[in-house]
């Protein structure tokens, strides 16, 4: 009898000993208050592959990845979506129809995960390689059912008081389509700092900030783009970071290669290898700013794959030392295929295993914003 009671007694102490460690495991996880959201347009692990294969498989910052999962990419309407269909799946958490941004398949706006942001106080941001008008940067704040409506998407860039925007779009952004001025003009009215060339925001270190850096899509990195991307990143960052500190709240970034997209639709290797390289150190400057602030989760992802890139070996005969492989492609289209999720930071391992993009979405709504 004494003995069952000390056995009870024990596996009592025990069980209240785990629950007071599970208990303070979970006030001592830290919160996730920012996220980055990087998207490579057109990236799929392929082209993840290459770039390793490439630099010789020293580690990269897709690498430094503490956890992975993988996404469908399917549109409302098509089992092969467009960036548009796509990037309003990533922003907002649900589907819609190709060329449709920011509304559902019945033309209903949709609240993006940024618009959400704001509405709770945090600093936000859009940093991209394409016109700042274009489909993947367009789903975080814009809602026509028409891509290509980009006087409109920028009528809604206008109103959406995103606190630092930067990427191309001088030929939409300069006309003027009242008598209110260009539209550039009237962001300035509305408290942006304008700036067409990103080394004019150097000393801007808090505020809002509208970089049109290019008149339209950037140049690609094969015609001298440089370390914009990187730079741009780190300029983001570091106005949203000082905004979110006045304000005491997160930030959410949005980020996107847009150029790995261009190139792979050309089924240019050296122009996707670029791209790619470029996108890299984006990735690891974010990946840095993790490290230093503890409460940020880095999500590297895409919004579909393009080009179909398969790496075969150039001979059959594996006894070789070496066999050589080359870049096959299978389209010069997108793809229908799964499409890799780099986590990183804060809250890396609340998300695992095979999902849609539109429950991505959600997740990371529920990660930052609950």
């Amino acid at each position: 009898m004494k003995r069952t009671i000390m056995l009870a007694a024990v596996m009592l102490a025990a069980s209240i000993s785990l629950s007071n460690c599970v208990q303070a495991s979970a006030e001592e996880a830290p919160r996730v208050k920012n996220i980055i959201y990087m998207i490579g347009d057109g990236m799929g692990l392929a082209h993840v592959s290459m770039l390793e294969i490439e630099e010789r498989f020293t580690p990269t910052a897709f690498d430094r990845a503490q956890n992975i999962a993988l996404i469908s990419t399917y549109s409302a309407n098509n089992r092969v979506t467009d960036s548009a269909a796509s990037g309003t799946a990533l922003a907002t958490g649900t589907k819609t129809n190709n060329s449709y941004l920011g509304v559902d398949p019945d033309g209903n706006p949709l609240e993006s995960i940024i618009a959400k942001a704001q509405k709770a106080g945090l600093a936000t941001g859009l940093v991209v390689t394409s016109t700042i008008l274009h489909a993947t940067p367009g789903a975080f704040y814009a809602h026509v059912d028409n891509r290509n409506y980009e006087e409109q998407i920028a009528a809604d860039l206008l109103q959406s008081d995103i606190d630092v925007v930067i990427g191309g779009g001088r030929d939409i952004l300069k006309n003027k389509p009242d008598e209110g001025g260009s539209f550039a003009e009237r962001l300035a009215g509305k408290g942006y700092t304008v700036v067409e060339e990103l080394a004019e925001a150097d000393d801007i270190h808090e505020g809002k900030l509208i970089g049109i850096c290019g008149d339209h899509h950037m140049v690609s990195m094969l015609n001298g783009r440089g370390d914009y991307l990187k730079q741009a990143t780190e300029k983001a960052l570091e106005i949203l970071s000082a905004n979110a500190a006045k304000s005491g709240k997160g930030l959410i970034l949005m980020v996107e290669g847009s150029q790995i997209d261009m190139e792979a639709h050309s089924n240019n290797s050296e122009g996707i290898l670029a791209e790619m390289r470029d996108f890299e150190r984006a990735v690891g400057a974010a990946m840095d700013f993790a490290d230093r602030n503890p409460g940020t989760l880095v999500v590297v992802c895409a919004d579909h794959e393009t080009s179909g890139m398969s790496i075969p070996s150039n001979k059959k005969d594996f006894t070789e030392s070496e066999s050589g492989i080359k870049y096959v492609y299978g389209t010069g289209s997108h793809t229908g295929i799964h499409v890799p999720v780099y986590l990183y930071g804060t809250g890396a391992e609340l998300i695992n295993g095979i999902m849609d993009n539109t429950d991505l979405s959600r997740r990371l709504q529920e990660i930052l914003l609950n």
